[in-house]
């Protein structure tokens, strides 16, 4: 005898827990799809659901987010503790490129950015940039750059913030990038 399954949505950002907490308190039998995987409400338990969803038990799941979320912890530190040596780079890897009318702001500039959520990377987008700029190269090449440098939509427009900030043709570029 085949069983009728009731199916059911899961609120948006749910959690697995709370899918299968919300599958199981379903009066009836029930089943509802979780990234990609149906679970079902007499088959399926919390470890069950977790293995089709993510490959592993829930415990092992658990353990493999606190292992992650303590290594990313411990990068933050470093950075952290490296930046005043980074700011020391940054500044000088500026000056290198950047004209000497901008070596000011660049030096308020870096340690900001060092300590930002993108940790700098952002220093070195705008740096590749503004020296390809300076050089006199044409603005499809500039504009290749910064395309290839994979930015989300705000990375990309901090970096174009950037080279309008610190290169003379940085309106120029902005206007031929956006």
């Amino acid at each position: 005898m085949e069983k009728n399954y009731d199916k059911i949505e899961f609120e948006a950002g749910s959690s697995i827990d709370s899918a299968v907490e919300q599958i199981k308190d379903y009066k009836g039998l029930a089943c509802g799809t979780f990234n990609g995987q149906v679970i079902f409400s007499d088959i399926d338990d919390l470890d069950s659901a977790y293995k089709k969803i993510t490959g592993k038990t829930k415990v092992e799941f658990d353990e493999e987010m606190q292992k992650k979320h303590d290594e990313y912890e411990a990068e933050k530190l470093r950075h952290e503790e490296a930046v005043p040596e980074l700011t020391k780079e940054w500044i000088e890897k500026g000056k290198k490129v950047l004209d000497e009318k901008h070596h000011s702001v660049w030096i308020e500039c870096v340690p900001i950015r060092l300590k930002d959520l993108y940790h700098g990377m952002e220093l070195g987008n705008c740096l590749d940039i503004i020296k390809e700029l300076n050089n006199g190269c044409e603005l499809d090449v500039a504009k290749r750059i910064i395309e290839e440098q994979g930015h989300s939509g705000m990375s990309f427009n901090l970096v174009c913030s950037m080279v309008k900030s610190f290169c003379d043709r940085g309106n120029e570029f902005i206007n031929y990038v956006k």
